[in-house]
């Protein structure tokens, strides 16, 4: 049976890592046994929820250590520690994690490097990754694909609640070849604890979290407990948020209509545990009802001639009069059972076997006047199964095997696509080798998709192959530069290949391309950072070269609703990502941050909603069980638009964080507050599909309490 070790608190004080462009509040910290013992990748695998959130509740914002403890990113078959990792890494845990946004999963994340948000109020946001989203963006929960509609469109929540995870990590280069060719964004996986992988070493562990909020009226809680005797671990948990619409500065009206949100979700997972590894089953189920924001009505008669939009001027209306009709809502059920296990070094030549299967069974309606006007579906499975093999000639590598399906259900008088069955196929292998002061990642996939659309359009059948390459070369001590390299294929959604009609969500008529073909992308990553020592710092180039890229194109536009049509063309993104953090004293930590990316098509052109460039300053102090952080960052504003798109203004934000830590009895208590917003400033985000109808929210001052037992 594999020991849980648990940190001395001031060792976790002491063990912060910095160096890689880490936002405001970012902490990468890893439990070690009071300096003495090294902790194993399997162990910091099956770190329980209680010690990160100790490892987190050291610091607030990064603080550059002297000693850095490793941090293994699981994302990575291979598991490598976020130091010494080939590709650019984030992980967001413990303090950091408890103190963000957790709403929804794209707003808990828009604070990491070149990582932002397509808002949608408070009930629905994708994680936008160096100007690419979901289905660029592959979001897993703990290895296993998630199935939902939020690839379809930005009102529909992702399915992995940031309130139940442990730690969120975002990878991008060759381990993300693991889970999808067409990852050309990155691949972010939830980390949660609803299937026990070891047994408590005190019986019983868990926490308990309670939170409300002024600006959005939220009221939040989440519960977890695991325990466990002999070979048998049981975990249950919980959580339950409401919210109101909340207030915006200097807006049509005092509150954004249809930003709420009421949402519950509980699992119930069981684990057999034995000496190598453990297999598990956990069920889970939730609830959310939650508006739409910035909903213009009318428009769904509008209709389309050739290359052109036909509308009567009586349809649209403009988005702040909120009394001629309430905005639409969302009612989502979605159910999931989740099978995973891990067996270690079963024979000979092979390391580890771990097997991921979820099967999921989602649906939400849309609803127009409480009657449902859309109703979307998915039932799927993704079934992965993953073997480490022992080092050949100095090498190490994984091997996955995955198989998925999505029947993708669509009905109702509003639905803007056909139902469609996908079926992919895929087969990846990732291989390291370190010599001397290098380490070396190679990987490669080959992907398998069919899509049957239930209309007499086409079915549509392609395959694709992606290779990744990536080197690390330790300078110094103190001083690492990174390298990689990829070519990733995505084949076509059904929606680009198949839609064809209002979506009202989104203000479009979307029509799509049964002819369209797989991209191509070509890119290149270069890195240097410094990890350790009273300065460090962390700066991330990036170029992307895309063949046949797939965008939505405006092709007409009537008021603020759009025709965009499916379209493929040749791209390019390029950005940078950079931070530096200096520590003036034991207790005090400054620095500065930014990131851009600018998306053109070939030739000339905008890609639409490319986030704008930011860059701020952040601090953070500590006295003992106390810690405080402040920051302070400017978004500049967007000029390079793409058709049909307006410039959206800048804006300068300020949030403000204090903690207190203290022991109550035999557990550990953390009372924290967090400003968002405190200048209460106006602002827009380009990313989003509402960035000139819904503001971000307007000043809120966040209240909690945190048990850990």
């Amino acid at each position: 049976m594999r020991k849980i070790i648990k940190p001395a608190p001031t060792t976790l004080r002491a063990m912060v890592l910095a160096g890689a462009f880490i936002p405001p509040g970012l902490v990468w910290a890893q439990a070690l046994e009071a300096s003495q013992m090294a902790i194993t990748p399997q162990a910091a695998q099956t770190a329980s929820a209680k010690q990160l959130a100790q490892a987190g509740q050291a610091s607030a914002d990064p603080v550059p250590a002297r000693t850095l403890a490793p941090v293994v990113i699981t994302a990575n078959p291979l598991r490598p520690d976020a130091g010494t990792a080939a590709v650019p890494v984030e992980v967001i845990e413990g303090r950091h994690l408890l103190m963000a946004d957790q709403t929804s999963l794209g707003v808990a994340l828009e604070s990491l490097p070149g990582v932002h948000a397509d808002t949608f109020g408070s009930g629905a946001s994708r994680p936008v990754i160096r100007g690419q989203t979901l289905p660029r963006v592959q979001v897993l929960t703990d290895g296993a694909a998630v199935f939902d509609a939020s690839g379809v469109s930005p009102d529909h929540a992702v399915m992995a609640e940031p309130m139940l995870s442990e730690r969120i990590e975002v990878i991008r280069g060759p381990g993300a070849l693991l889970y999808s060719g067409g990852a050309i964004g990155g691949v972010v996986n939830v980390i949660d604890g609803k299937v026990p992988t070891a047994v408590p070493a005190n019986g019983v562990e868990g926490h308990v979290d309670v939170r409300g909020a002024t600006g959005l009226n939220e009221r939040a809680g989440a519960f977890s407990v695991t325990g466990g005797d002999g070979p048998i671990a049981v975990h249950v948990e919980g959580m339950k948020r409401r919210t109101g619409d909340y207030r915006v500065p200097d807006w049509q009206t005092d509150r954004l209509a249809g930003s709420d949100q009421d949402t519950s979700a509980g699992s119930v997972g069981l684990s057999w545990i034995y000496d190598r590894g453990y297999t598990g089953i956990a069920v889970t189920r939730t609830r959310s009802r939650y508006g739409i924001p910035g909903h213009s009505h009318g428009y769904d008669e509008c209709h389309v001639h050739g290359d052109h939009l036909h509308c009567d001027d009586h349809h649209g209306h403009d988005h702040g009069d909120e009394d001629e009709e309430a905005p639409p809502r969302v009612d989502l059920k979605s159910q999931r059972i989740d099978l995973r296990g891990e067996y270690a070094q079963p024979f000979t030549g092979i390391e580890r076997i771990s097997w991921r299967a979820g099967f999921a069974d989602y649906r939400h309606d849309e609803l127009e006047h409480d009657e449902v006007a859309a109703t979307y579906k998915n039932r799927g499975r993704d079934l992965r199964l993953e073997v480490a093999h022992a080092p050949i000639g100095g090498w190490e590598g994984v091997v996955a095997v995955q198989a998925g399906q999505s029947d993708f259900r669509t009905s109702g008088e509003e639905r803007f696509m056909p139902s469609a069955l996908t079926r992919t196929q895929g087969l990846a292998l990732l291989e390291a080798y370190e010599t001397g002061n290098w380490r070396f990642e190679l990987g490669a996939r080959y992907d398998r998709q069919r899509i049957r659309p239930d209309n007499t359009a086409p079915a549509y059948g392609a395959s694709g192959a992606s290779f990744s390459a990536a080197a690390t070369w330790q300078v110094a001590s103190q001083y690492a530069l990174s390298v990689s390299l990829t070519r990733a294929q995505r084949m076509p959604s059904a929606q680009e290949l198949y839609a064809d009609g209002v979506h009202l969500a989104s203000n479009t008529y979307e029509r799509g391309d049964s002819s369209l073909g797989k991209e191509t992308a070509h890119g290149i990553d270069i890195g240097l950072r410094k990890t350790d020592g009273d300065l460090t710092f962390n700066v991330n180039v990036f170029h992307n070269e895309v063949r046949d890229y797939i965008y939505a194109r405006t092709l007409d536009r009537y008021e603020d609703f759009r025709l965009i049509q499916y379209t493929q063309r040749d791209a390019r993104f390029t950005g940078l990502e950079a931070g530096i953090d200096y520590r003036v004293s034991n207790g005090l930590t400054m620095g500065v941050f930014g990131d851009l990316v600018h998306g053109r098509l070939r030739g000339d052109g905008n890609l639409p909603r490319m986030p704008g460039a930011r860059v701020g300053w952040r601090g953070q102090a500590n006295w003992g069980p106390v810690t405080a952080d402040a920051t302070f960052y400017r978004v500049f504003s967007q000029h390079r638009i793409g058709a049909g798109e307006s410039e959206t203004p800048g804006y300068n934000m300020l949030n403000l964080g204090l903690s207190y830590d203290t022991r109550l009895g035999q557990s550990d208590l953390t009372l924290y507050v967090r400003a968002r917003n405190l200048l209460n400033v106006q602002a827009f985000n380009h990313a989003s599909y509402l960035a000139q109808a819904a503001p971000l929210p307007g000043r809120s001052i966040m209240a909690g309490v945190r048990l850990d037992y």
